[in-house]
């Protein structure tokens, strides 16, 4: 099959294709008038990688996982290399994850602190309010040609 029915098939793009081609991990023969060819078993390979691609793994962490590609992954049992690398980047997971919680906690805290129910005005708000009012009645004050010491 050509490059652009395997990116159907396996709702991936032909550019992805490509690039898991130069890092090793699927192959193709060339057609006589230069196009890939690529047989049945890509399809199944080609969704295995993008399985483990979801997960979190790297295309290098990928090629780790080579002798369980072409078959039913949760059937075969990972190399302990295999196994090494999907712990590691469990653990970047993890450490992303509370990275983010840590930011939207403190997000989260920030605009609970700043608060105001929907009937009330912000206090920003009410400050520039007060202050822009004041300064309208003073100059709308008008003047009476009398000082305080009259």
């Amino acid at each position: 099959m050509r490059i652009g029915e395997l990116a159907r098939r396996t709702g991936t793009t032909a550019r992805a294709l490509r690039h898991y081609e130069e890092s090793g991990l699927i192959s193709s023969t060339r057609a006589a008038n230069g196009y890939r060819m690529y047989d049945e078993g890509a399809v199944v390979r080609v969704s295995n990688i993008r399985y483990l691609l979801d997960a979190g793994l790297t295309l290098e962490d990928v090629a780790a996982f080579e002798p369980c590609l072409d078959g039913d992954m949760s059937a075969t049992a990972p190399s302990a290399g295999g196994l090494a690398i999907a712990r590691e980047r469990l653990a970047v997971l993890d450490a992303r994850i509370a990275v983010q919680t840590e930011a939207r906690n403190r997000l989260a805290a920030a605009l609970a602190s700043h608060a105001v129910a929907p009937d009330q005005p912000h206090p920003a708000t009410t400050a520039r309010t007060t202050a822009a009012e004041a300064t309208t009645r003073a100059s709308a004050t008008p003047a009476t040609g009398s000082s305080p010491e009259d």
